[in-house]
């Protein structure tokens, strides 16, 4: 392979089907893991944790939703492992029924009035399951487009399977709120939660079958037949690449920390703290993921026109100063101003989210691309996203003011910050490149 040679892009009716589907899958999968972290924060702390003060109970409610973080690197090397041996496409396929399966049974699951410790137990280890799948999900649906589109348009296509993720946060929390609206305090809490959980069985059957018509990545067909496959993958990218793999856990750490700062932690902030109504809340959330569904294939787009490290370091740099304002905003408890404050934040993610599909991705050469981009964005979530709400209720219980959380989201924006400025610019670049230039270092 010479540094000269195009990636070929598929056809444009093939490449709009893989994005279809790489986008329904990945909208599917985070609807179930962001469902987990919604009800966290409405009515895991009365259900399963009712002993408990109500701060105390979501703490707990929140570290059982941080495990499902922690299995996330577990599933990112045994998916990154077997798809850099034996394809994308059969991973994908798998992840997104141990996904739906695991959301289905909470859906089902007594509570800790009904079968005191257990419950607590079982929501434990299905949040596990639910972690491990989505750890091989983002990299096989995010590598099937990166590897079926043109250098040109890498970061603009492999943005789509990114927007999944707001969408899914959306069809969460708009599933939430439609069920919360309808419903009275108690019904919702007795019943009304588990409705959107059994539902996710619906959408993986839907999520299965569209996946099911793909075929697999060309790009690792390609370098399957040219230089074999590797016994060990993971190995290969800790060894060859440990600075892109340092520079993608830069780039992780503070769009995972904020946004989920932004996500879960601000529900209980609005309901607990500032007093206002789960419908406020859920509807801010609402609004912030529409408006980031919308913007990122256009942040997307932009970081294939001018670069992904200034369209990522804006993002990154711009949420480090964001958590100020933010807390003051939702301190003022208006309406209006609330959603602003979570609309502002999302659209700051936005901008170093559209672009991390296609920066990552171009860290790693083929035949170890799924292992070292799965590594790389998974291992974050074990100290980032996992404990970041966690982190930001025991600073407020500790000190009662948003200030330490925002110097939180400052120090963690500015991590991602310096990462973007200290990697260097691939866009453009065709994977035949990346790859040759790998040949060329062994």
């Amino acid at each position: 392979m010479t540094a000269t040679t195009a990636d070929a892009p598929a056809a444009p009716s093939t490449l709009r089907k893989v994005v279809l589907a790489s986008m329904i899958g990945t909208t599917i999968e985070w609807y179930d893991f962001f469902l987990y972290g919604t009800a966290a924060a409405l009515v895991f702390n009365k259900l399963f944790f009712p002993k408990a003060d109500p701060l105390t109970g979501t703490m707990l409610a929140f570290a059982t939703y941080a495990l499902g973080f922690v299995a996330r690197p577990l599933g990112g090397l045994v998916f990154g492992h077997l798809g850099d041996r034996i394809g994308r496409k059969q991973l994908l396929m798998m992840s997104l029924m141990l996904m739906g399966g695991s959301t289905f049974l909470i859906g089902l699951l007594p509570t800790f009035d009904q079968i005191g410790l257990f419950a607590p137990l079982i929501l434990v280890l299905l949040r596990l399951v639910q972690g491990f799948a989505v750890g091989g999900e983002w990299g096989g649906a995010v590598l099937m487009v990166c590897e079926y589109g043109d250098a040109k348009r890498r970061g603009f296509w492999a943005g789509w399977p990114q927007a999944g993720v707001p969408a899914g946060n959306l069809l969460a929390a708009g599933v939430l709120a439609i069920m919360s609206a309808v419903q009275t305090d108690a019904d919702f809490l007795a019943w009304g939660w588990r409705v959107p959980f059994l539902l996710s069985a619906v959408l993986i059957l839907i999520g299965y079958w569209v996946r099911s018509t793909l075929a697999e990545s060309p790009v690792f067909a390609k370098a399957v037949a040219e230089r074999g496959i590797d016994a060990a993958p993971v190995l290969q990218a800790i060894r060859r690449r440990p600075g892109g793999l340092a520079i993608g856990i830069g780039l992780r750490v503070g769009e995972n920390i904020t946004y989920y700062i932004i996500t879960a932690f601000s529900i209980t902030y609005i309901t607990e703290v500032v007093g206002l109504s789960r419908t406020v809340a859920l509807n801010a959330l609402l609004a912030g993921a529409a408006v980031e569904v919308l913007l990122i294939p256009v942040f997307a787009w932009l970081s294939d026109k001018i670069g992904r490290r200034p369209v990522y370091f804006v993002g990154a740099a711009g949420m480090a100063l964001f958590g100020f304002a933010f807390f003051r905003m939702l301190d003022t408890g208006v309406t209006p101003i609330v959603l602003g404050a979570v609309i502002i934040g999302l659209v700051l993610h936005g901008a170093m989210y559209a672009p991390q599909a296609a920066f990552i991705a171009e860290l790693f050469p083929t035949r170890f691309r799924y292992s070292g981009a799965s590594l790389a964005y998974q291992a974050t979530s074990i100290f980032a996203g996992s404990l970041a709400p966690i982190v930001a209720l025991a600073l407020f219980k500790a000190t009662k003011s948003a200030t330490p959380i925002a110097v939180y989201m400052l120090i963690a924006g500015g991590i991602s910050a310096f990462a973007a400025l200290r990697a260097r610019e691939t866009k453009g670049m065709t994977f035949a490149q990346i790859d040759a230039e790998d040949a060329a270092r062994a």
